[in-house]
C-alpha cells in the first residue's frame, strides 16, 4: 500500500535520486530551476509517496511572483517507473493542490503538457513570462480561488527577488 506524507530532510537524497531517474540529465539547467535557487520550497506542499518504505513518487512546490502576485510553482513531480500508470502522479497533484487551497494559496503554475495537466484544471497562461528558453505554450496555471489569474501577468521571479 502506498502512503503519502510530507517530505522531510531525511528524504532529500532519495527524492533527488528519483528526480534524476525520471528526468533527463541536465534537468537542473532548466529555467524553472533558476526560480528555485536560494529559495526554500513550500514544505507543507512537498509530499513523498512510499510503498514499503521505498520512495514511489514525490512532488515539490516553490513560491514565486508573477508581476506583483504571489503564486506557487509546481514541480518537479515524479513517479518511479515501477509505479507509472497507477494514478500516483495524479494523486500527488490532486492532494497537494487541495493542501495549497487549504493553506489559502490563490494560484499555482507550472511548465508542462496541457493534455496531462489539463485533467487537473491547468490551462495556458497568456502574459506570464517564464525565463527563457521556456516555450510559452507550456506555461500553465490553475486558479485555486475563482478569478485568481485574472489580470495577472508579467515575468515570473523567484519569491526572494520580489519580497
Amino acid at each position: 500500500m502506498v502512503e503519502l506524507g510530507p517530505e522531510g530532510p531525511q528524504d532529500l537524497w532519495e527524492v533527488e535520486a528519483l528526480f534524476d531517474l525520471c528526468f533527463a540529465p541536465g534537468r537542473e539547467a532548466l529555467s524553472s530551476y533558476r526560480l528555485r535557487e536560494g529559495v526554500a520550497p513550500v514544505a507543507e506542499l512537498c509530499l513523498v509517496a512510499r510503498e514499503d518504505g521505498i520512495v514511489a513518487g514525490a512532488i515539490r512546490y516553490w513560491p514565486v511572483r508573477v508581476g506583483a502576485a504571489r503564486a506557487l510553482l509546481l514541480g518537479p513531480v515524479a513517479v518511479h517507473p515501477t509505479h507509472q500508470g497507477e494514478g500516483l502522479g495524479g494523486w500527488l497533484i490532486r492532494e497537494s493542490v487541495e493542501r495549497a487551497r487549504a493553506l489559502r494559496w490563490a494560484r499555482v503554475m507550472l511548465v508542462g503538457d496541457t493534455p496531462y495537466y489539463g485533467r487537473f484544471g491547468f490551462a495556458r497562461l497568456d502574459g506570464v513570462a517564464m525565463p527563457p528558453p521556456t516555450d510559452p505554450g507550456r506555461v500553465l496555471g490553475l486558479a485555486l480561488v475563482p478569478g485568481a489569474w485574472d489580470g495577472v501577468s508579467g515575468k515570473v521571479m523567484p519569491a526572494a527577488d520580489a519580497e
